[in-house]
């Protein structure tokens, strides 16, 4: 029997359960749909013989290593799921646990605990992190004395508060009574060999306690999957990106605007990527020439010299356009720079952190090399370097709309500096440099936590002002094919509504067909007083308050440090306007939607 033939009298399900099914079945491929098929059918037969089913393990809590990870773009998941498979080939029972799925009463089960986390912004945990780790904090946390630890941080180092999240972690579980038996590693953005290292090192520390507390637990392999079913792979990763030919690169903003947005279009013929509405795409691109050749000048090198770059040999110059990064600026390098040169006044910002950080906000790698010129050899260039890391992107299509293409909504990043232009390495790559039909390298990444509501009756509201609307052009793309019957209210907002409007005929003709049930637009230098997304938000208040009350899921999607925190503001005084509460209960709604994935951010 077919999903769209259950009804009531003919179904066990409740109707709720009916609708909840067909909107999970509806966002599964058929390899998924059959997974999910043998899945039950399994967990069924088990509870009718009294095996263990999904989620229970027949070795016990104490003998299981629990690997807990907070990510927010799905790097932290990617280290924290390898850990369980070299665990698992050691013969250890291990779990994977989202931070988002884990109740933090449940630490005081815990024997054995892994932590994988990234950090994003001002040193602020992943979005799937932060209750657990705002729990940590507080006097309900349990004593954990004779839990054994171990943390593992992702990070970016051109960041001030680098990898602060995992060391917040462990210096509070430290704090509660366990012990940290291999030590916390902080991990930049090349972190693949450094992870693998770690986690061979980690599970030695942990593995002779652990299979001493198994004992004989032979029946591991009777045990379920734990949590979700996970999509089908590609065999394109960030390490094998596909190479996808570039079809479109079209300007969206108008002549005489102040931002120059481009809307992209890649096509995936002839890969086996597949994403969903609210994933990202990771893009590769190339250095400019021009600047690299400038490099090359300024430090006396000669462009075909041999370098090695991890395993490969090739060209310096090839090395600099392709493989290592020359625009975002980051301590390291200007630590191994002033070393490798000897520049007095580059040697004095490696003893001041806070000096450090002043000079390179406002500096690209080739600002550093331009402004302290020195003769190098080649390979001692290269190791100063780290290599180039993609630049991911929020979809802006869904697969039911656009099949094997993808789609992206990319601002060029664009300033005057010293005297010269400079642009941003993937964008400018991209607006400027990259010609129609030629070849970049990509992938997808998944997002769980920026996901549709699995039943298309409820109602979503999004906010997305700038490029913030590529995702939600997503959702509505999905939602239309998907003939949705939940409703659905778009916030957006930019300088000028005759320049600015992204999309705006899509979005008109969304709204004239009744997809988009309202449209909310603020254009901030349009009259004399700036208007934006958030005073958007707080003249709607009684309706974006009924909206929640009736299930409604709200998404925010762009700038992190000011947009989205003002907009997190906006919904605090919205609850409280509408219900009376105080700052501190009207905090608390939001952490209650945001922990039945009702309140989402992709924010960066």
């Amino acid at each position: 029997m077919l999903l769209g033939q259950l009804n009531a009298a003919a179904s066990p399900l409740s109707q709720e359960q009916v609708q909840k099914l067909q909107g999970l079945v509806a966002e599964l491929n058929p390899i998924q749909q059959a997974w999910v098929s043998g899945y039950l059918a399994a967990n069924a037969n088990a509870s009718a013989l009294g095996m263990p089913t999904a989620g229970t393990s027949v070795t016990g809590d104490a003998a299981v290593l629990t690997i807990l990870y907070g990510s927010q773009t799905g790097n932290a998941k990617g280290v924290a799921t390898q850990m369980k498979e070299q665990a698992e080939s050691r013969g250890l029972s291990a779990k994977l646990v989202s931070m988002s799925d884990y109740k933090p009463t449940a630490l005081k089960k815990e024997k054995f605990l892994t932590v994988v986390v990234s950090t994003y912004g001002e040193g602020e945990p992943p979005e799937d992190g932060e209750t657990l780790h705002a729990f940590l904090a507080t006097k309900k946390a349990p004593k954990l004395d004779g839990v054994k630890i171990a943390v593992i941080g992702l990070g970016d180092s051109s960041y001030e508060f680098f990898c602060q999240t995992a060391k917040d972690f462990e210096e509070r579980l430290n704090k509660l009574g366990a012990e940290s038996v291999y030590q916390r590693a902080d991990l930049d953005v090349d972190y693949e060999e450094e992870a693998a290292t770690w986690i061979q090192g980690a599970l030695d520390a942990f593995e002779p306690d652990l299979k001493a507390q198994q004992g004989n637990a032979g029946a591991q392999a009777a045990v379920m999957p734990f949590g979700a079913p996970t999509p089908a792979a590609s065999q394109y990763t960030k390490q094998n990106p596909f190479e996808a030919e570039l079809l479109a690169v079209q300007k969206i903003t108008g002549r005489d605007s102040t931002k120059d947005v481009r809307h992209v279009e890649i096509s995936l013929e002839g890969s086996d990527i597949t994403y969903t509405p609210g994933d990202s795409l990771g893009v590769y691109f190339l250095n400019d020439e021009a600047l690299v050749d400038e490099v090359l000048e300024l430090t006396q090198i000669d462009g075909s010299s041999r370098v090695k770059v991890a395993n490969e040999e090739l060209s310096v110059r090839d090395a600099l356009i392709e493989k290592l990064e020359l625009t975002q600026s980051y301590p390291g390098f200007v630590e191994k720079y002033a070393t490798a040169t000897g520049t007095p006044e580059l040697l004095k910002l490696v003893e001041d952190k806070a000096a450090m950080r002043a000079y390179i906000e406002p500096r690209q790698i080739f600002d550093v090399i331009r402004q302290n010129p020195a003769k190098l050899d080649a390979q001692i260039l290269v190791d100063c370097l780290r290599k180039l890391q993609a630049r991911l992107y929020s979809i802006a299509s869904s697969q039911s709309e656009v099949e094997d293409e993808v789609h992206l909504t990319v601002g060029l990043v664009e300033f005057d500096t010293f005297d010269s232009e400079h642009l941003g390495g993937c964008s400018g790559y991209l607006a400027r440099r990259a010609e129609e039909g030629c070849k970049v390298k990509v992938f997808s990444e998944h997002n769980d936590n920026f996901r549709l509501p699995a039943n298309d009756e409820t109602p979503i509201i999004m906010v997305g002002p700038g490029t913030g609307i590529a995702p939600f052009r997503a959702f509505l793309q999905e939602r239309d094919s998907r003939e949705a019957q939940g409703k659905n209210w778009l916030f957006f907002g930019n300088p000028h509504f005759t320049q600015d409007f992204l999309y705006q005929v899509e979005i008109q003709g969304y709204l004239k067909s009744g997809l988009l049930s309202k449209v909310d637009v603020a254009f901030s230098r349009d009259q004399a007083e700036k208007i934006y997304v958030q005073d958007k938000l707080r003249k709607n208040s009684k309706d974006i308050f009924e909206w929640l009350e009736a299930g409604a899921h709200f998404y925010v999607c762009g700038d992190a440090n000011r947009m989205a925190k003002d907009v997190h503001q906006s919904l605090v005084d919205i609850i409280k306007e509408n219900t009376g509460k105080n700052d501190e209960d009207a905090e608390q709604y939001l952490k209650d939607l945001r922990s039945a994935n009702r309140y989402q951010k992709d924010v960066y």
